[in-house]
């Protein structure tokens, strides 16, 4: 048959499978999934079949259930089906009832996937889905990767009936005799897809009866011109982004000065950076050090001549250390505690050594504060840790993840890594030392 020919090359073309998989179909009981069941039926796929039904439509509901069982038992396909109590969700949730049914579709069938050892997801979406995904994201606003439509396989996610315009089904679905079941509310315009589908794209229809077939030529000409665009912007970003160690680089000012903001939002579109907080980048490059500019990921330093680009990590919580404990771990380091009466001074930034009769416990590791100061070791007076960490060029990523060691009277111990304070430091006459050694996990 010429239609299983087609659909055997397309998803041959796609990569949507490998032999030997199994493949979990999405089958509402619909003419478009109907269609691919019996297109994977009649080519011998390994196939599982998965339907919801989400009590939305009451008796319409079951009928849509029944038919889908009666039709895999009669095909011998294993099948699954979940009922929902999908407006309980919604409201538990402050969700749309679409936007519940998809959360709670999508969940199961990454579940049931999972359990049952199917490797993909096949959903039913076809061309004329294909342009109103793209008139709908014309509708609420969107760049070029918008104008892709639906892609034949994202994830474990496959569509392939993506091949197909919906007048193709329903000739097939009618000279297979294939039984379906239409969704009373697939024709109700206060949805904004139906509407599209409904009233929007019958008139670009009599404007070109083949609006369908060229928009889809139209979309796989974005498909294209995105993928050499994209290909272009990560050579770049490979060259402007430098990696310094794990979620973090270095991007040198002069290297993104000249460039436009519509070029910086592709290299930063990774990191989630709004147009808006680029402008803003832009504008402040020749700026003093030090500000921040976030994503809801990745935060953005501007240093003296680089930008410094890092993803967001939780905050530290400070750490309480009682008399006695021998070791402790916070963020990426541990520390080893332990207490003698050796006062042979260690010429290593990684260790401490403190006179323990001059602590209050409980003693309190965190990260650095506006306005912590301390005395710096041979040092007379006071000296801002701030200035400290400025002298030293470091970064304000960097100083959040320096541990200060604090007294229990607030004073600043230890820099971690740095210095200690004068005032704790070790002498003739001190009787017992606190050796506090840092290690890097």
């Amino acid at each position: 048959m010429e239609l299983l020919k087609r659909f055997k090359a397309f998803c041959e073309k796609n990569h949507l499978w490998k032999t030997g998989d199994r493949i979990l179909l999405a089958v509402s009981g619909g003419k478009d999934s109907m269609l691919m069941l019996r297109l994977f039926h009649d080519l011998k796929i390994d196939i599982e079949v998965v339907h919801c039904n989400f009590g939305l439509r009451g008796e319409e509901s079951d009928k849509d259930e029944l038919l889908v069982r009666e039709y895999c038992g009669n095909l011998g396909i294993p099948h699954h089906v979940q009922r929902f109590d999908t407006e309980d969700y919604a409201t538990t949730h402050k969700l749309s009832i679409q936007m519940a049914a998809r959360e709670l579709r999508y969940a199961w069938f990454e579940r049931l996937a999972g359990e049952r050892n199917c490797t993909a997801i096949a959903v039913a979406q076809h061309k004329n889905d294909h342009v109103e995904t793209v008139l709908l994201n014309l509708v609420r606003g969107t760049g070029l990767q918008g104008l892709r439509g639906i892609l034949p396989k994202r994830g474990n996610i496959i569509r392939p009936l993506l091949f197909l315009e919906s007048k193709e089904i329903e000739q097939a679905v009618a000279q297979w005799d294939i039984p379906y079941r239409d969704d009373a509310s697939n024709f109700s315009t206060k949805y904004a897809r139906n509407k599209i589908r409904l009233d929007i794209i019958p008139q670009f229809e009599q404007l070109n009866a083949d609006f369908i077939p060229i928009m889809n030529e139209n979309i796989s000409r974005f498909q294209e011109t995105y993928a050499v665009l994209q290909n272009f912007v990560h050579t770049l970003r490979q060259q402007l982004f430098v990696v310094q160690k794990q979620n973090q680089w270095t991007i040198h000012k002069a290297d993104i000065q000249d460039k436009d903001t519509g070029l910086l939002f592709l290299l930063f579109e990774p990191f989630g950076f709004s147009k808006s907080v680029l402008e803003d980048l832009k504008d402040a490059l020749d700026s003093e050090p030090g500000r921040i500019f976030e994503s809801p990921s990745h935060g953005l330093l501007l240093d003296r001549d680089q930008l410094i680009l890092q993803e967001k990590s939780n905050e530290i919580d400070e750490l309480t250390i009682h008399e006695g404990q021998q070791k402790i771990h916070w963020a990426a380091h541990s520390f080893e505690l332990s207490v003698s009466e050796d006062r042979t001074i260690v010429k290593d930034r990684s260790t401490a050594k403190l006179d323990i009769t001059k602590l209050v416990f409980p003693l309190t590791v965190r990260a650095w504060r506006e306005g912590d100061y301390f005395q710096p070791l041979g040092m007379q007076g006071k000296k801002k840790l701030s200035d400290f960490f400025i002298d030293r060029k470091i970064n304000l990523f960097e100083k959040k993840r320096i541990p200060i060691w604090v007294n229990g009277n607030g004073d600043i111990l230890w820099i971690s890594g740095f210095q200690i304070d004068e005032r704790y430091k070790i002498t003739e006459n001190t009787q017992k030392v606190l050796t506090l050694v840092r290690h890097k996990l």
